[in-house]
């Protein structure tokens, strides 16, 4: 799906470029200033940038961008030493936010502490278009990010949407089945999947997961299908839903 309707959001703060709480939906206003990488999926700076951020890999990316001095939860996940109850408080809290609560784990996993139970909190869709790669990331709360080939960005940032709740909840049951069946990644997480391929992506409390393929196999592959099915009515009910938001 290639979406051509331009609406800019501008006087973005750095913290909400991280959260993008900015309400229900919104397209990014992008700007050139950043060259793009090789490993970069889109040619734009600010697009990378929230690409990479869905993965919550990279705790310098979300220390670049938030305002010192950092407050609750920042102050513990960027403090340079931090303990394991103080990280295990960000992830008990139940008003953390997902991408949070992942870099409270990835960082209890970095001092060698294992967690105490495998939780999935984010399910991260990649698909390689011919215009360019399509992902849809969906978080256990019911908030979802879409950015689409164009590299345009679509935000799901409420948490009471029946709808969208109804749909994450289906595709974190069909995501889990595939956790239960598979390891987790132990290297660095791979360059964007190319053209014709489609990547599934696990973020757990014990790691990384995911799967990958040529995209007419994996939405065949009895394990994959019924995640992948669900992740593309959440993407069309997002971009529905923005749609009809500006009539």
């Amino acid at each position: 799906m290639t979406i051509t309707k331009k609406i800019f959001i501008t006087g973005l703060t750095a913290s909400t470029l991280i959260l993008l709480s900015m309400g229900l939906f919104s397209f990014f206003k992008k700007s050139s200033t950043t060259q793009q990488t090789s490993s970069d999926p889109y040619k734009d700076s600010s697009t990378n940038l929230i690409y990479n951020l869905l993965f919550c890999d990279n705790l310098e990316l979300y220390k670049d961008k938030t305002q010192q001095p950092y407050t609750y939860p920042f102050d513990i996940l960027f403090a340079e030493t931090t303990s394991v109850p103080d990280l295990q408080k960000i992830i008990n809290d139940t008003a953390s936010d997902p991408r949070l609560k992942v870099l409270a784990y990835n960082r209890q996993l970095a001092s060698g502490h294992k967690p105490d139970k495998k939780e999935l909190l984010a399910v991260i869709v990649e698909v390689g278009l011919d215009g360019g790669l399509d992902v849809l990331a969906s978080f256990n709360n019911g908030t979802a990010r879409y950015i689409n080939q164009t590299g345009k960005i679509l935000v799901l940032e409420t948490t009471t949407d029946d709808k969208a709740n109804e749909l994450t909840k289906d595709l974190f049951l069909k995501g889990q089945d595939i956790v239960n069946q598979i390891g987790p990644w132990d290297k660095a997480r791979k360059p964007h999947p190319t053209k014709g391929n489609v990547r599934i992506t696990f973020l757990v409390s014990d790691g990384l997961y995911f799967g990958e393929g040529p995209m007419n196999v994996l939405f065949n592959d009895a394990l994959a299908n019924p995640a992948l099915k669900v992740a593309t009515q959440l993407m069309q009910f997002l971009t529905e839903k923005s749609l009809q938001q500006d009539k």
